[in-house]
């Protein structure tokens, strides 16, 4: 059977141009966004000024339009912004940088109107702002040290007052491509600007709360600084936050990159901004930034106290190579015998079940499910059905164990939408049976035993019998 032909612009080359012009004009009668898309490349070809009429007109829509867009149509609204950045990208950069980069903070500018007036649950319209944000960043390189110049003062006017944080994020994409003497100049003007506005807020009543441009503007001060590779001025406009809102860890990684390993260690070890299970004293990823810090103090001894220490809370597999790494030649061996041991009594099943799937022995992890053949969540369906088919091959009593406990979760819950989920693990159960049922720890029943209390209990259950096969 013969191959289709692959399709590329050499074999298209070859095709009479009035075919390929029919086929073109066919699309776009077809598809609006292909048609916008055959009338920018139409537009480019009179100079940048007319690709840029042709992009101000939809943006001037966009600014102007106020219907609301439901959920089910934000992915269409999504794709026809992506088609216009995607001109300005596409058409215009390569011609005008400065006026696509005039366009892309224009198009940003419009997110606040745009996010009122859309259901973007599913977060896709959010998509085209931070590809615009980053494809803004970008362009940022290709422009004039005259036409950088101009950047800030042109963000400012359009996006200086809006409060979704896209001020900050663009600040953050086109700070490290800017001149320094733009970069010094915008702190100034920002620094000026935070003055003059906490005199007035100062002058509001208290029994009312308002949002504050200043924490944003504080924060794009910092993003400019670290472009500078100013980290005094960082430290000082860090250490204004109040301690909870502090950004320790980062600070201190800045700090040590420096060459401030004293100032580094101050700083890792104060209470900061909490981060979701990084915000203790013993989180792998704070401990790894400490260690760090010590071994560059000279301290090696401590810094390997922390990581064993840390090591033995957390069950961290990373912290243990990190420990294990810093080792004298063959001590590794027995302190990595000594740790796989340990994880074996720890009180918490689920550390140690993810330590070894991690380093990874899976034995030991099919030893925690069985030693815990009653603990096991149901209902943690993001994580347990993964392990359950890593481990089903070698070691199908621990497989079977987990399957059991997500299938009975969702019978005892009767979560009819999981039925199905729930008709494939009773499928692999029976594929288990005969190598795990000689392997179950004791009291755990067989396969036909629990089959028999899966019928007592759930014998009603017609919809999910209906789906066993």
């Amino acid at each position: 059977m013969a191959r289709k032909p692959s399709l590329s612009i050499e074999i298209l080359s070859e095709l009479p141009a009035q075919k390929l012009a029919q086929l073109v004009l066919d699309e776009a009668e077809r598809n609006a966004g292909f048609r916008r898309q055959v009338k920018a490349a139409l537009a480019a070809k009179s100079g940048p000024e007319g690709i840029a009429k042709l992009i101000d007109r939809r943006l001037s829509g966009l600014e102007r339009a106020k219907s609301f867009i439901e959920w089910d149509k934000a992915r269409a609204f999504r794709d026809d912004l992506q088609s216009l950045t995607d001109t300005i990208e596409a058409e215009l950069a390569p011609a005008a940088p400065d006026m696509a980069m005039d366009r892309f903070i224009r198009f940003i500018a419009t997110h606040e109107r745009v996010f009122e007036r859309v259901d973007d649950s599913s977060g896709h319209v959010q998509d085209a702002y931070y590809l615009a944000i980053i494809s803004a960043g970008k362009l940022t390189a290709q422009l004039s040290a005259h036409e950088a110049a101009l950047v800030p003062d042109r963000i400012m006017a359009r996006l200086g007052e809006t409060t979704h944080g896209y001020l900050a994020d663009l600040t953050k994409a086109i700070a490290p491509h800017l001149p320094q003497s733009t970069l010094a100049q915008w702190d100034a003007d920002l620094d000026a600007a935070i003055a003059k506005r906490k005199l007035e807020e100062a002058k509001l009543s208290t029994d009312r709360w308002h949002y504050s441009m200043t924490s944003q503007w504080s924060e794009m001060r910092q993003t400019i600084a670290e472009a500078r590779g100013d980290i005094d001025l960082m430290i000082t406009l860090e250490s204004a936050k109040k301690p909870h809102m502090q950004d320790v860890q980062g600070m201190a990684v800045r700090l040590l990159a420096a060459g401030r390993a004293d100032e580094a260690l101050e700083w890792v070890r104060k209470p900061g901004s909490p981060v979701k299970g990084q915000d203790d004293a013993l989180s792998p990823q704070r401990v790894q930034i400490e260690a760090s810090i010590l071994e560059a103090l000279g301290d090696k001894s401590a810094a390997q106290a922390l990581r064993w220490q840390c090591f033995e809370n957390r069950l961290s597999a990373d912290i243990l190579r990190d420990y294990l790494k810093n080792l004298p030649d063959f001590d590794d061996i027995e302190a990595e015998t000594r740790a796989l041991q340990y994880g074996l009594s720890h009180q918490v099943p689920e550390l140690a079940l993810r330590f070894y799937l991690d380093w990874p022995r899976l034995d030991l992890a099919a030893q925690v499910i069985l030693q815990h053949h009653a603990h096991w969540d149901g209902g943690l369906w993001h994580s347990l059905p993964k392990t359950a088919e890593t481990l089903e091959h070698e070691h199908p009593a621990a497989a079977t164990i987990l399957y059991r406990a997500l299938l009975d979760d969702i019978l005892k819950a009767a979560r009819s939408k999981a039925y199905g989920h729930g008709a494939k693990y009773l499928g692999k159960l029976a594929l288990l049976a005969e190598a795990a049922d000689p392997n179950l720890p004791e009291g755990v029943v067989a396969h036909e035993a629990y089959m028999a209390e899966l019928r007592k209990n759930h014998g009603r259950k017609s919809g999910f019998w209906g789906r066993v096969g």
